[in-house]
């Protein structure tokens, strides 16, 4: 984020606002301010307009009180500030709650809008490129002595997905969401634009009329979400970005590895080279579990997995139909005046267009006919009749073949720069998304495949009692069964409702390959994997559709996901059993000698705390590399990080670099959930941008990391040695003090998180106030809200101490060198340092008071206290800084001046809490209503100035 002050309205001159104390703006940050007062000002001409000069006047007051408090420190202004927003009426504060919460998405606008301006200047500048970057990484090899040939080839072997999830932390409705996108784009246009005062006038009423139409749009959503409203919800990103933007990002990596070389530039200003001769494929794929990701879900049904494939189908079919007719009215080249390839005659002879205007135009002849041919295919796979004579296309690289024949008749015919259009998007489009979209995952839970195996069993073989034999037994079982050509399920026996489901699912699937090809479902992933067994029931229940065959291939990567603190301590040692077996390996051998390994950040968070997550996640990662090594199996790593630090958020880039040695190796699949998909992908250049950091961090990782050397045997002692105290201070707290559960369902809004449309599935796996049944999404958004953080930082103060009065002066010592010299470290203390940043013990101790039992308030939040304020310590001191973000001025002026538009927000819904769970009901059921929209209008609010909360 970039440092601004935000304003409301201000009559003042820009140089009039106040300051941070003891820092100066940076002249870059001049025209984000101007952005932040002009939506500022409109925003408060709005609320003036549409509730009444009060209520305006009531927003600038709590604005200037919460802004001189924060500023000077001045506890009168704090008092004046909480008696201003105890005494609010249900209907008022919900009033004001809705002008701070537009702010906070006005301002993210800006802040948007803002890294794309500065990007914008420094290429136009010709400034060298930053970090995270493809140019600053391509000069990086250079440097070293890497040839575009080399970066060709890791590409050409590189897989990379970033995965979109319906994990619900976005609160937004796509209604809001669509009304933020008309502001940014009114932002941008004024931006690369010098308007005339007449246009500067009308783009002025187009700003004001769209945020206008912002605060009359409902933020949230009335009813809840369902399974298909999630999947429409994720293609929006298609819209927005990634059909466009992705084969973008595939022509400027190509361009910029032609670039790297020495060739020649031909007459027609492309320029060959033996990098770019051979275009490179298509290694970087969205990814989804919308619709495939039944762990916990009952929602998601074979059915609801046939409507997906539908919407994604009929989405990209959409895209190429709208693309094809444009680039037929741009290619109207007479076949008379420019030659055509002999390819392309007879793809034209084999047009039917009845057009006479068409015969002397070859390419909108072959065009036309890909058009019908490819329409054809959509009512096919919709099992509708196709009409006329236009033949279907069997798969999609026939679509992508005739295209190529254009490529190459225009290459040949002195028209290459032509090629290099639109036909160029279009050809890596078809390569990209295929007739799928997406490539789906399937997942769910361990324990229901095992039911699911156990019944089909029991039902050929009454007395197997699969689910009472030892390991041993059940990978013997399994692996007899695997090997036979028999199937076990029978259309005339009757299962349970959980095996028919299923059965479905997979029967669905099977269904997918046939049609659309293996890339539409990719993965099978098994949530809560612990043995040999949890992969070969899966395989077993593959066969059973004949995506596993009995000779050992599988159409399907079967990837084990491994959650929990015990389960990444015993990832290595499963899958060297599994590996080690002959009938899984077969398996593998037949995915190219390629396994996939899911690894969890969030639930392994939830069991052991940041630290001890980071740490064993390493170590995990470590273990993997040094068993698929010995073994001859490609490892590709599946991150299921969130958007919190918490779940493992944080810069992706940082992230990718931050793992081990040989974990990456041109591998990665990362998961993007909640509101992170929203703030990385709503935006063309936004989206692109965090693309080609996803793409930079890989062949960083893989091609410039591992000639770093290894991390000190001291530093991996150290990391062991505080990680144990650190999960014994977080288990501690969380699972072995008395009364920390009631704690925490009183001191924070999981229980009105519940009430939030914003998912289709529930928050806890069953009905317990438990924390170890509780998903780890809401847990982290819980902490958020209070502004506590917790699950980012806990243990680290006690961890460091411990440390430091063993080891003396010399602890503190290796931590600065681990800190400086080591990526993974770093980062964690980086993420650290911003997520204590938000964090206010001063606005959590009010949600303490939250708590009834007194002692138990005082006796808990003393400890969060104690113990954050020993992480702020040993934190700063390790970074050598005197205060958090001290290196990062900038992401530190943002968040400072965020706190006055956050703080009112809180307050607010403290009070609301209070009102709520008291069952307040004076004024009658419509009162109770709104105190309840108010807390979730203020959960909407506190999650858009917090940016990464869930």
């Amino acid at each position: 984020m970039t440092g601004y002050e935000p304003q409301f309205d201000t009559a003042e001159p820009l140089a009039a606002e106040p300051m941070d104390e003891g820092q100066n703006h940076s002249l870059d940050d001049l025209p984000l301010r101007a952005d932040i007062r002009r939506l500022g000002r409109i925003l408060g001409d709005t609320v003036r307009a549409q509730q009444g000069e009060v209520v305006f006047d009531l927003v600038e007051q709590i604005r200037q009180t919460s802004i001189r408090f924060h500023r000077d420190g001045d506890e009168a202004a704090r008092q004046d500030l909480e008696a201003l927003l105890a005494h609010l009426s249900a209907e008022r504060a919900v009033e004001i709650i809705r002008a701070f919460s537009y702010f906070s998405h006005l301002a993210n606008l800006a802040e948007d809008q803002h890294h794309i301006r500065l990007a914008r200047a420094r290429a136009i500048a010709g400034a060298p490129p930053l970090p995270g970057s493809l140019g600053f990484s391509f000069d990086a090899a250079a440097a070293r002595g890497i040839a575009p040939e080399v970066l060709a080839d890791v590409f050409a072997g590189a897989r990379i997905s970033p995965v979109l999830t319906a994990h619900p932390t976005e609160v937004r409705r796509k209604s809001t969401l669509n009304r933020e996108m008309e502001i940014a784009a009114l932002l941008d246009r004024r931006e690369r634009v010098a308007p005339t005062p007449e246009e500067r006038e009308a783009e002025d009423d187009a700003l004001r009329r769209a945020v206008l139409t912002l605060w009359q749009t409902a933020l949230l959503r009335r009813i809840k979400l369902t399974v298909q409203d999630e999947v429409t919800n994720g293609l929006s990103y298609y819209d927005y970005t990634f059909l466009d933007q992705l084969p973008r990002l595939y022509c400027a990596l190509e361009d910029q590895l032609a670039r790297q070389g020495t060739g020649d530039v031909t007459g027609d200003g492309a320029r060959e080279t033996p990098a770019a001769a051979r275009e490179l494929p298509s290694f970087l794929r969205m990814g989804s579990w919308i619709g495939g990701d039944r762990d916990g879900n009952p929602f998601v049904t074979a059915e609801v997995l046939e409507q997906t494939m539908r919407l994604h189908r009929a989405r990209i079919f959409a895209h190429y139909d709208a693309e094809l007719t444009a680039l037929a009215s741009e290619l109207s080249i007479a076949g008379r005046l420019v030659g055509v390839s002999p390819e392309l005659e007879a793809l034209a002879a084999a047009s039917t267009d009845p057009s006479l205007s068409r015969r002397e135009e070859p390419y909108r002849l072959v065009l036309a006919h890909i058009l019908q041919r490819l329409r054809a295919t959509a009512l096919t796979l919709d099992g509708a009749a196709a009409p006329g004579s236009a033949r279907p296309y069997g798969e999609a690289a026939a679509l992508r073949a005739d295209l190529d024949v254009i490529h190459h008749s225009l290459c040949a015919n002195g028209s290459r720069i032509l090629a290099r259009g639109r036909l160029r998007l279009l050809r890596r489009a078809v390569d990209c998304f295929g007739f799928h979209l997406t490539c789906l995952d399937l997942r769910q839970n361990s324990e229901v495949h095992a039911r699911t195996v156990a019944e089909l069993f029991e039902k050929v073989a009454p007395g197997t009692g699969y689910a009472g034999l030892d390991e041993a037994a059940r990978v013997a079982l399994l692996v007899r069964e695997l090997g036979t050509a028999r199937l076990l399920a029978s259309p005339f026996v009757d299962y349970s409702e959980e095996t028919r489901s299923e059965l479905a699912i997979f029967r669905a699937a099977a269904e997918v390959h046939r049609t659309l090809g293996p890339l539409a479902i990719p993965n099978a992933i098994i949530s809560k994997a612990e043995s040999v067994s949890d992969l070969l029931e899966v395989a077993l229940l593959l066969k059973e559709v004949g995506l596993v065959t009995a000779a050992g291939t599988s159409a399907v990567n079967i990837i084990p996901l491994f959650e929990t603190i015990g389960d990444l301590q015993a990832c290595a040692r499963v899958m060297e059993a599994a590996l080690a077996l002959p009938a899984y390996a077969r398996l593998v051998a037949s995915r190219g000698q390629e396994q996939e390994v899911m690894l969890g950040y969030s639930d392994s968070n939830k069991d052991g705390g940041f630290v001890t997550s980071g740490w064993e996640l390493y170590k995990a990662e470590i273990g993997l590399i040094e068993v698929f090594r010995a073994h001859q199996v490609r490892l590709r790593l599946f991150h299921g990080r969130g958007g919190s630090v918490g779940r493992g958020g944080g810069p992706s880039y940082d992230a990718i670099l931050a793992q081990p040695g040989g974990a990456v190796n041109g591998q990665i699949r990362i998961t993007e959930q909640g509101e992170i998909i929203s703030s990385k992908y709503s935006h063309p250049e936004v989206g692109r941008r965090n693309l080609e950091l996803l793409v930079a961090g890989t062949l960083d990782a893989s091609l410039l990391q591992p000639q770093e050397s290894a991390p000190r045997a001291a530093f991996l002692s150290a990391m062991e040695e505080m990680s144990a105290t650190a999960f014994q201070a977080y288990r501690a707290l969380v699972y072995e003090t008395e009364g920390f559960e009631d704690y925490f369902w009183a001191s924070t809004v999981i229980s009105e998180i519940a009430t939030l449309n914003i998912g289709s599935r529930p928050a806890s796996r069953t009905k317990t106030r438990a924390i170890t049944a509780l998903r780890a999404i809401p847990w982290v958004f819980s902490w958020a809200q209070c502004r506590l953080m917790l699950p980012g930082w806990y243990g680290f103060g006690a961890a460091v101490e411990a440390f430091l009065a063993a080891r003396g002066p010399q602890g503190l010592a290796l931590l600065k060198d681990m800190y400086r010299q080591w990526p993974f470290f770093r980062t964690q203390l980086s993420n650290m340092d911003m997520v204590l940043s938000k964090s206010s013990l001063a606005v959590a101790s009010r949600y303490a008071e939250l708590v009834e039992d007194a002692a138990l308030r005082a006796a808990i939040f003393g400890r969060i206290r104690a113990e954050y304020e020993r992480t702020v310590r040993h934190l700063n001191a390790i970074m050598d800084q005197e205060r958090l973000l001290e290196g990062n001025p900038t992401l530190d002026r943002s968040i400072r001046n965020r706190f006055p538009y956050l703080d009112p927000l809180n307050h607010l819904q403290i009070e609301f809490l209070k009102l709520h769970r008291r069952g307040e009901k004076s004024a009658g059921r419509t009162d109770a209503e709104q105190v309840l929209h108010g807390i979730q209008l203020s959960i909407n609010g506190i999650s858009a100035g917090l940016r990464n909360s869930g």
